[in-house]
């Protein structure tokens, strides 16, 4: 009877908490940034943290920002399903957060603005059907409903997932990040490390990591790589693929990767459950052809997407 109703409601759909996708062109979706009545497209220029709580990072170029910000001014974060006229940003939303000043790292190109959730609303599914799939689902260790809102909110943008590589010595450390970002054009990258990454030390502490770019078909190694966040990374002669030192670090990246970075940590900042490391990238070093790359959102963004017929492709 329950897999009767199950599919009634949602179909032959697999029910998982992220959906792993590529995305073959541009994102489709839009993210708006309201304060003090002004709106901005925040889209490429967002980014989440840190989950606990969650707290997103927002880039404004210094000739882009139509507002200043206090530390008293509320913000809303506005996620669209695709581009709209901004107008209409508002009324066509599938997740609106409300959010409180945090901190902010100055820059004399822009500032990087911390904002931590308040409070939630998602429009993906009617009530009943939301609360079904999380009290069936999603209600484990403690996760509240509110906390779940605020994730489901965080995922309706597609979160690139990209390689994060550290060592020092005879250590190293090769790992999947999707809480970080990129800031292309004044050469910053943000990133959102938990307490317990055993890299973590290290990486303040000398300063340096690197981040490569990598295509979605190597899905499963990707995520075989996500088990030494916080366990003892394996001998490198057991690793099932080939390594190349980078340039200048001499960090180890799977010689699968599209591209790396080597990234020079200019701050730190404690958030919570995360560390942010915000830091200088040197040039980008191509080793292969781009391709597609892997992305999650959540698992009630995809159900809408594919309901309206308008789905990116699952890997």
């Amino acid at each position: 009877m329950k897999a009767f109703i199950r599919k009634i409601l949602f179909g032959d759909v697999a029910i998982s908490e992220y959906s792993k996708i590529t995305v073959p062109g541009d994102i489709q979706e839009k993210v708006y940034l309201e304060t003090d009545g002004n709106i901005v497209d925040i889209s490429p220029t967002h980014w989440l943290l840190c989950i606990e709580p969650v707290i997103f990072g927002v880039w404004i170029e210094n000739d882009k920002s139509i507002f200043g910000f206090t530390k008293k001014e509320k913000y809303k974060i506005y996620f669209n399903r695709s581009a709209n006229d901004i107008k209409n940003v508002k009324k066509k939303s599938v997740a609106i957060l409300t959010l409180i000043f945090f901190d902010f790292i100055k820059e004399k190109n822009g500032i990087l603005l911390l904002l931590k959730v308040h409070k939630s609303k998602i429009y993906h599914l009617n009530f009943i059907k939301t609360y079904l799939l999380f009290s069936r689902y999603y209600k484990k260790n403690g996760l509240t409903f509110s906390k779940f809102k605020t994730f489901v909110a965080a995922y309706s943008y597609p979160r690139q997932i990209s390689i994060v590589s550290f060592r020092r010595n005879d250590y190293y450390n090769i790992f999947p990040m999707d809480l970080l970002g990129n800031i292309e054009k004044c050469g910053r990258c943000v990133f959102g490390l938990r307490h317990t990454n055993l890299s973590l030390a290290g990486i303040i502490e000398t300063g340096r990591l690197a981040v490569s770019e990598v295509p979605f078909y190597y899905k499963d190694l990707i995520y075989q790589l996500g088990k030494h966040h916080s366990s003892t990374p394996p001998p490198l002669s057991s690793l099932s693929f080939q390594l190349i030192k980078s340039k200048n670090f001499e960090f180890y990246i799977p010689d699968w990767a599209e591209n790396y970075k080597e990234i020079k940590i200019l701050k730190t900042l404690n958030l919570g459950s995360h560390v942010l490391l915000w830091g200088e990238a040197k040039e980008k070093n191509i080793i292969n052809k781009q391709g597609n790359h892997l992305f999650l959102i959540h698992f009630l963004h995809y159900l809408r997407q594919k309901k309206n017929g308008i789905a990116y492709p699952l890997v």
